[in-house]
């Protein structure tokens, strides 16, 4: 199996993302005692804004590797994500999702946007590459809501400015352990329902407790996604 990416390059990076959320904007953390000190865990948060990486990266408790789309890496950002040792995400991504399995089998952690592009965030369809990685590597799933990086009406390229107010909320951990007797297709389907019903039941409980909105990307149909 591959060794995975290096495991300096989030030691620093999240000091960045840290500075971006903390500084920069005003991130409301929230349920960081969910994050397992220790062991294998996957992050699944719903992506709604380009801030939503850096900010989850930088609040989290401990290092970790995000699964990145290539354009994202071969842009500008690809100057700061290359070397912050992220994962980049090209094809059919089975090159990246093996890289992430590396990094859960020694113990760390993994972030995924399991809808896969920029959107509304409310997690109405995910793709099954967060599931295979549960169902595959064991690993403690820690359902996340990103609120505030992109509001109603606002561009999926926007970067927010200054004073902006963000929510980050990490929901219970759970360890995805199929029924007996499934085949692998069946544990897989199984696995993604489960994924796709942790995410969208935290987003909707970080919802009920702020004012905050997601978009409605009723205005941003035409613009490109991450």
């Amino acid at each position: 199996m591959s060794k995975g990416p290096s495991i300096w390059g989030p030691r620093w990076s999240r000091w960045v993302g840290r500075f971006l959320a903390r500084v920069i904007w005003r991130t409301d953390v929230r349920g960081r005692e969910n994050i397992p000190s220790t062991g294998a865990v996957l992050v699944v948060a719903n992506h709604i804004g380009l801030p939503d990486g850096p900010v989850v990266h930088g609040v989290l408790p401990r290092p970790s590797h995000f699964l990145i789309k290539a354009k994202m890496m071969d842009g500008p950002l690809g100057l700061l994500l290359k070397p912050a040792a992220q994962i980049r995400v090209e094809g059919a991504g089975r090159q990246a999702l093996t890289s992430a399995l590396a990094v859960l089998a020694r113990g760390g952690v993994v972030g995924v946007f399991p809808e896969g592009t920029r959107g509304s965030g409310r997690a109405e369809d995910t793709f099954g590459g967060a599931a295979w990685l549960a169902a595959r590597s064991g690993a403690t799933v820690v359902p996340t809501a990103v609120v505030g990086t992109r509001l109603p009406g606002e561009p999926k390229s926007i970067w927010p400015g200054p004073g902006r107010r963000i929510v980050v909320a990490f929901g219970e951990p759970r360890a995805l352990m199929a029924p007996e007797g499934m085949s692998g297709r069946q544990r897989q389907e199984w696995a993604a329902q489960q994924v796709n019903d942790m995410l969208r039941d935290q987003v909707d409980r970080t919802l009920a407790t702020t004012d905050l909105t997601l978009p409605t990307d009723e205005m941003d149909v035409e613009e490109s996604e991450n």
